[in-house]
């Protein structure tokens, strides 16, 4: 899967798109088929998935670590599955934020480490088996929608209110990574995030589907005021716009704004020009949670970035406060039906085996 989405495809399909068309249509006719027609391992616990229509950030972890606090609140022991991207272990892993670094486990399982379980692996069916045995009774996965690996009890699509479907061109001439009726089929309900109107096209598809679908926005966490700050803001993101929108909002001047690769990993040139430059114009740094992880851990430059940086956190919040408590419901009743299914199936295929299952 490509993990930068080159401009173009956040803009109005062109040549570039259309010239790239039949490569677009032989992927989207694998990762269909794939999805429709892949045998899936089951777990005995309770799967929600949250992925998005598309290559980049829509808004998953935040979504998923919003679901593991509901989660929390009810007494359940949530447990993160991630492929952890950008990490460089390509073994089954209990994440610890204590001891581990980005570089290792990846940005993103360390932020949800913070808050519950997390196990990264390449193999989710292992992963998952693994979250299980750590005593998990829910899992979260960030990401991994189209993978077609694990059984998913609820599978909930977030989608950019602003960015939308970009192009709607299919990898790799636009960022839809698989035929929009099949992820709509696959899909439990949608999460439409922010007030924008790009997403309007996929809820409508998705009501005529019978897919509920919810709103939410992000909100910055605390009180995070930065009116009248000068700043030089820096994201490596899928979305760098998106946080300068956000640091923005808290009623700060962006004079410089500096946008590198999503999980990019910053050198000691590009960190060192961050501080010359912020210190030469008497510059606030702030940056988002994902950037300050990866920096985390590491010596010299890269911890006195972290020293001088302010980091903007925010939060996935529904606009239905009891959405969270309702997605994890219905993957638990899902659960439950998947689980008799699977025992039926079984007491079939195999008398005796039911009772084992």
């Amino acid at each position: 899967m490509i993990s930068e989405a080159p401009p173009f495809w956040w803009r109005k399909a062109d040549w570039r798109a259309w010239l790239l068309l039949p490569l677009s249509f032989l992927y989207g006719r694998i990762a269909g088929h794939r999805m429709a027609h892949a045998r899936r391992a089951s777990v005995p616990i309770p799967v929600i998935c949250v992925g998005n229509f598309t290559v980049g950030g829509a808004g998953k972890t935040p979504t998923a670590l919003t679901i593991a606090r509901a989660a929390k609140a009810k007494g359940l022991k949530p447990g993160f599955l991630s492929r952890g991207y950008g990490g460089s272990l390509d073994v089954t892993t209990v994440v610890d934020p204590d001891h581990h670094r980005a570089g290792a486990v990846g940005d993103e399982p360390l932020l949800l480490a913070q808050e519950a379980l997390t196990v990264i692996s390449r193999r989710r069916v292992e992963g998952a088996q693994r979250l299980v045995a750590e005593g998990a009774d829910l899992i979260i996965m960030d990401d991994g929608f189209q993978s077609a690996r694990l059984a998913i009890d609820y599978a909930l699509l977030v989608i950019d209110a602003t960015r939308g479907l970009g192009n709607g061109h299919i990898v790799p001439g636009g960022p839809v990574r698989a035929p929009i009726r099949q992820q709509l089929r696959s899909a439990t309900a949608l999460l439409k995030v922010g007030g924008g109107n790009a997403a309007d096209r996929i809820v409508r598809m998705a009501a005529r589907a019978a897919k509920p679908y919810f709103t939410a926005s992000l909100k910055v966490r605390g009180d995070n005021t930065l009116a009248g700050s000068k700043v030089l803001a820096f994201a490596g993101i899928a979305d760098p716009a998106k946080f300068f929108r956000t640091v923005e909002s808290r009623g700060a001047e962006i004079v410089v704004a500096k946008s590198f690769g999503d999980h990019e990993h910053l050198t000691e040139e590009e960190i060192d020009d961050i501080l010359t430059t912020a210190e030469h114009q008497g510059l606030l740094i702030v940056t988002t949670s994902k950037d300050f992880v990866r920096l985390s851990g590491h010596q010299g430059k890269a911890a006195r970035l972290v020293e001088k940086s302010r980091v903007i956190e925010v939060d996935m919040v529904f606009e239905d406060h009891l959405a969270p408590n309702l997605i994890i419901d219905r993957a638990i009743v899902a659960c439950r039906e998947r689980r008799l299914r699977e025992i039926k199936t079984a007491a079939k295929a195999v008398p005796g085996k039911a009772e084992r299952l």
